[in-house]
């Protein structure tokens, strides 16, 4: 479906930074726009478990390592 633009190293650090803001989100009871901006932590999880970037993509950027023919 997507090209994969990101390497092993970018996507385990995508979804530990996702995790680690919703788990953020989750525990604490704040109120207000800082504490529902942490749900930002969405988007580096997805684009971590589909291994694409959109923004990668719009500048022709790729974490993935060259595949050898």
């Amino acid at each position: 479906m997507f090209k994969t633009n990101e390497g092993m190293m970018d996507r385990a650090l995508r979804v530990i930074v996702g995790l680690g803001l919703l788990a953020w989100f989750l525990a604490d009871n704040g109120a207000g726009v800082w504490h529902y901006a942490k749900l930002i932590g969405v988007l580096p999880l997805v684009t971590g478990l589909i291994g694409n970037c959109p923004l990668y993509s719009v500048i022709g950027l790729s974490t993935c390592p060259m595949k050898r023919a």
